[in-house]
């Protein structure tokens, strides 16, 4: 298979579609892969790292997308990069159409065949490509509230954990799934006042079993969201119901 991977031109989006190591194996499979100049440099791989394991280095998209079959991305294809997806292409990337039914039209007139990371089911019924993006998520949302919560960012200038003879910060989280589980860790961690609303009551005897009684669980309802919602310092929102619109 001839297979393609071009630089990233999403805004503030610096990873590639496929490491040296990644393509070194593809390649003594018997696979083509062309790799657009500089798209690795980004995640701190250089041209020379994928020409040393069999790949082709190409001068610009044009001729990536023109030389393969498969195309591997990591974000969804911006519209110059769908002007160049024919139905002789297959795109391989995270796409999230739900929420974005210009992209979806875009690549329904492309002809090519789109298949998204994110909806790709292993046979436990499981998503094993969005889990680790839920766990940088879930991770990293409570990372991105401390920032925000600071006075200097035009927040209430709270800490998360408190101190002694303060109380902590109330968080709020909705969802009990992998991004969520991965955001109450983080506060747990930081010593916040932690409460996890979900809809599965197995969802929420697991929670209640991880976490050893470190965080609150609550049954997800419009009232109980509401009440807990005016007393809290942070809410995060973690919920993912697959095929539902995002």
């Amino acid at each position: 298979m001839r297979i393609g991977v071009p630089t990233e031109i999403k805004k503030q989006e610096s990873r590639v579609g496929l490491t040296p190591e990644s393509v070194g194996e593809l390649v003594r499979a018997g696979h083509e892969v062309s790799v657009q100049a500089g798209a690795g440099l980004g995640s701190g791989f250089s041209d020379a790292d994928y020409t040393e394991v069999g790949a082709a280095i190409l001068p610009d998209a044009d001729a990536v997308f023109k030389a393969a079959e498969l195309i591997v991305k990591v974000k969804e294809p911006q519209p110059e990069e769908t002007a160049r997806l024919t139905p002789d292409h297959t795109l391989f990337t995270y796409l999230h159409l739900a929420p974005d039914p210009v992209q979806a039209e875009g690549l329904k007139k492309s002809g090519c065949l789109a298949i998204a990371y994110e909806t790709v089911t292993d046979d436990q019924g499981g998503l094993p490509l969005l889990r680790p993006m839920s766990q940088v998520a879930g991770r990293m949302s409570m990372q991105v509230a401390a920032w925000a919560l600071m006075r200097t960012k035009r927040g209430r200038g709270i800490l998360l954990g408190g101190v002694p003879g303060v109380a902590p910060s109330k968080v709020v989280i909705i969802g009990g799934g992998v991004s969520g589980t991965h955001a109450a860790e983080i506060a747990v961690g930081m010593r916040a006042d932690v409460t996890v609303f979900d809809r599965s009551n197995r969802r929420l005897d697991e929670l209640d079993s991880e976490f050893r009684g470190s965080v609150k669980t609550m049954y997800s309802t419009a009232y109980s969201l509401a009440e807990a919602i005016k007393d809290a310092d942070l809410v995060i929102g973690a919920v993912l119901i697959p095929g539902a619109a995002a």
